[in-house]
């Protein structure tokens, strides 16, 4: 079960110089280019929430590990975040209609490839090409706004863009749900794939006809060699920590983890040097100098890791410990998911511009009581635990984390000099994905370890057999994720105490600096 919040939904690309202006499509043809990248956004959104809804359904009939589970939506989040600012570099270098139709082109070629996937293996990989994919497709929409629609016109665009984000937050992990217990043809968990299929065909034909190209005359070079660094050193350390419980935990996995700081060094050194050289980084290191966007990176990190953890482990604790179907998990996301779009919406509105930094902190304490209630109820009940007494933990959990995600990036950002605000949001936010990442793979820790054994058995017999162990499992994982909310909260006595009022889209968006809107939370 995941769910994605509609105001957090920003990762944006680095600053970049001035765009070279498109023409702006005349009448209806730019509302229908809007009505294609709006489309690719929700695909992209549904996507990344309706997966883990499913997994129960794809480890039965893969027979997929443990592990396997866990790069299916790790493989996901790493691929789509190391790819991000490279995929906004070359949409300002190549063009971002042509970026966006082959990124789009690329996440239904993957979809179809992950619907037919015949093994575990094919889906992991099928899944980590859909993340690069989405990297190149999701960093085009926000900016291909920008230069199509004049100043006057983007507040009523980004409000359009903003409902669609809130419909997909809502609508994903149903649609997995529905798509999954209705067995369509009997394909069982395939249709959360295969459906991006008739989606992306036609948002191809009407992109071609009906975006308009755009650039920008000088843009930053692609960094090749950051990009490798960072993905060997961050592999290193995710590789063998997902791995390790089913391989025994061997010495190379400790060797490769320990080395990873190494290669991630290498990695910092590397980038010093090429902003000298160059002035193109991958990451910007001297925003973190600012003392509120390194604490706010730390929470953006922390809160990545505690809701990948969260996310993979409430879907499993619902049908592998409860044995609800899909359908039911489903709607008991539902509350989550209201009380977070609801409480995102009053805390940008209203809640932040009155009282500062202490809504976040407030919202952290609100999680951390929802995350508490819910660790209690799942030891108190057990096995019987049943969606109406776990509503009121999933109300505080969705509302405390609307009020953190929805207005962090601003308040990470609000003392970053204005022509280094759209490298510093895209770094944040990429952080938040990298967080994300890093928390599944610390499951194979906090929950996979404590249920023991590499899949779930075959029989129905066998399987509620294994509901109390899973059970002890969630209670184990919420005891991390309460230590992450706890760690957020200290955190954030770090950041300013007021946020100052602006508009983000149009911030990070203004001079060609476009910012797109990405899910933190994606699985």
């Amino acid at each position: 079960m995941t769910t994605t919040v509609p105001a957090a939904h920003e990762a944006a690309v680095p600053a970049r110089e001035a765009a070279v202006p498109a023409p702006a499509p005349a009448g209806r043809r730019r509302w229908i280019a809007l009505a294609v990248l709006l489309t690719a956004s929700f695909m992209d959104l549904v996507d990344a929430t309706i997966v883990n809804i499913a997994i129960p359904s794809i480890q039965r009939d893969t027979g997929a590990s443990f592990s396997a589970v866990q790069w299916v939506t790790a493989g996901y989040a790493l691929a789509f975040a190391l790819g991000l600012i490279t995929g906004g570099r070359l949409g300002d270098i190549y063009g971002r209609k042509k970026l966006f139709l082959l990124g789009m082109g690329g996440f239904t070629l993957a979809s179809a490839l992950c619907g037919l996937a015949t093994d575990p293996g094919m889906l992991v990989g099928a899944r980590v090409l859909q993340g690069a994919m989405a990297a190149l497709m999701v960093p085009q929409v926000l900016a291909i706004i920008h230069v199509s629609f004049p100043a006057g016109e983007r507040g009523k665009v980004f409000g359009m863009f903003g409902a669609v984000i809130g419909l997909g937050a809502v609508c994903g992990p149903l649609i997995g749900a529905l798509l999954t217990e209705g067995d369509l043809l009997g394909l069982e968990w395939r249709p959360i794939f295969l459906i991006n299929l008739p989606v992306g065909i036609a948002g191809i034909l009407l992109g071609r006809r009906f975006l308009t190209e755009s650039r920008a005359t000088r843009a930053l070079r692609v960094d090749l060699i950051g990009t490798a660094l960072a993905t060997v050193g961050l592999l290193m350390l995710l590789y063998p920590l997902t791995q390790g419980r089913e391989s025994g935990w061997p010495l190379w996995g400790f060797v490769s983890m320990a080395a990873s700081p190494l290669v991630l060094a290498v990695f910092v050194r590397y980038e010093r040097i090429k902003a000298r050289k160059d002035g193109s980084p991958l990451v910007e290191l001297s925003l973190f100098s600012v003392r509120t966007f390194a604490a706010g990176a730390g929470v953006q990190l922390t809160f990545g890791v505690v809701s990948g953890l969260f996310f993979l482990v409430w879907t499993l604790h619902m049908q592998l410990g409860l044995g609800w179907g899909p359908l039911h998990a489903g709607l008991t996301g539902v509350p989550f998911s209201l009380a977070c779009s609801t409480a995102a919406g009053m805390s940008v509105q209203k809640l932040v511009p009155r009282f500062g930094r202490a809504v976040l902190q407030a919202g952290a304490l609100i999680m951390l009581s929802g995350a508490l209630l819910y660790l209690w109820e799942a030891g108190h009940y057990g096995t019987a635990l049943q969606s109406w007494q776990m509503a009121p933990a999933m109300l505080l959990m969705g509302a405390g984390m609307g009020l953190i995600v929805a207005p962090i990036t601003d308040a990470a950002i609000s003392e970053v000099p204005a022509e280094h605000s759209g490298s510093a949001s895209g770094i944040f936010n990429t952080t938040g994905q990298l967080g994300m990442a890093l928390g599944l793979g610390l499951s194979s820790v906090a929950f996979f370890g404590v249920v023991g054994g590499t899949g779930e058995p075959g029989g129905a017999g066998a399987a509620a057999a294994l509901r109390p162990a899973f059970v002890d499992a969630t209670t184990h994982a919420l005891w991390w994720i309460s230590g992450g909310l706890v760690l957020i909260f200290g955190l954030l006595f770090l950041m300013p105490r007021r946020v100052p009022a602006q508009d983000a889209p149009e911030r990070t968006a203004h001079d060609g600096a476009e910012a797109e809107q990405q899910p933190v939370l994606v699985s």
